[in-house]
C-alpha cells in the first residue's frame, strides 16, 4: 500500500498557474498515485475540484467530486487529459472559489450543460455529460490545464484587487514560514 499524502496547494500568482499542461501519454502507477494525492489534498483543503497545475504538476489532469450534502456518499472522479467537445447555450451563474485563491469568490457565467471527454485511471476512454455545479466544477477544472483562472472572466478592476490579496496572504505566509 502506498502512503498518500496531502500536497501543497499554490497560491495565486504563481507563473505555474498560468501555465498550459501537457497531455499525459497513457495511464501509469504514478498518475494513479498522484490522483489518489490530489483526491486526498482537494477534500482536506476542503474543495469541491483541483486541477494538477494548483499542486505544481504540469499535467492534464484534474480530480472532483461536487457532493456536498452530509452523509451522502461521496462521488470522487478523476481525468485525465478531459476536453470538453459539447456545451449548451444555456448559462449557469455560480458564485466560483478556488483553492489557489483562498477566500475570494465571484459569480462566473459558464455553459449549463458541457459534454466532456478523458482517460480514466483504467486508461479507457470516457465520455459523460455534466449539469450544473457539476458542469461549472469540470469547466474551472480544465480551464487550470489551459492556464486560466476564474478571475479571468471578471473585471481588470477586481481581478487586480483579488491579486494584490493573494500576495499580500503570500507575504503573510512567507514571514509566519521564517
Amino acid at each position: 500500500m502506498i502512503a498518500m499524502a496531502i500536497l501543497p496547494i499554490l497560491i495565486h500568482p504563481d507563473p505555474r498557474l498560468k501555465t498550459v499542461c501537457e497531455p499525459v501519454p497513457d495511464m501509469s502507477d504514478e498518475l494513479r498515485t498522484l490522483a489518489d494525492d490530489m483526491l486526498l489534498t482537494m477534500y482536506d483543503a476542503p474543495g469541491i475540484g483541483l486541477a494538477a497545475p494548483q499542486i505544481g504538476v504540469l499535467q492534464r489532469v484534474i480530480v472532483m467530486d461536487c457532493v456536498k450534502e452530509e452523509g451522502a456518499e461521496p462521488k470522487p472522479v478523476a481525468m485525465f487529459n478531459p476536453e470538453v467537445t459539447a456545451s449548451s447555450d444555456i448559462t449557469n451563474v455560480y458564485e466560483e472559489g478556488c483553492l489557489s485563491i483562498p477566500e475570494q469568490y465571484a459569480e462566473v457565467t459558464r455553459p449549463k450543460l458541457v459534454q466532456v471527454r478523458w482517460m480514466d485511471r483504467d486508461g479507457k476512454l470516457q465520455e459523460q455529460e455534466f449539469d450544473g455545479l457539476w458542469a461549472t466544477c469540470v469547466q474551472h477544472e480544465i480551464d487550470h490545464l489551459d492556464g486560466k483562472l476564474f478571475i479571468d472572466y471578471l473585471k481588470p478592476l477586481r481581478r487586480q484587487m483579488i491579486t494584490r490579496k493573494m500576495q499580500k496572504l503570500k507575504r503573510e505566509r512567507a514571514r509566519k514560514a521564517l
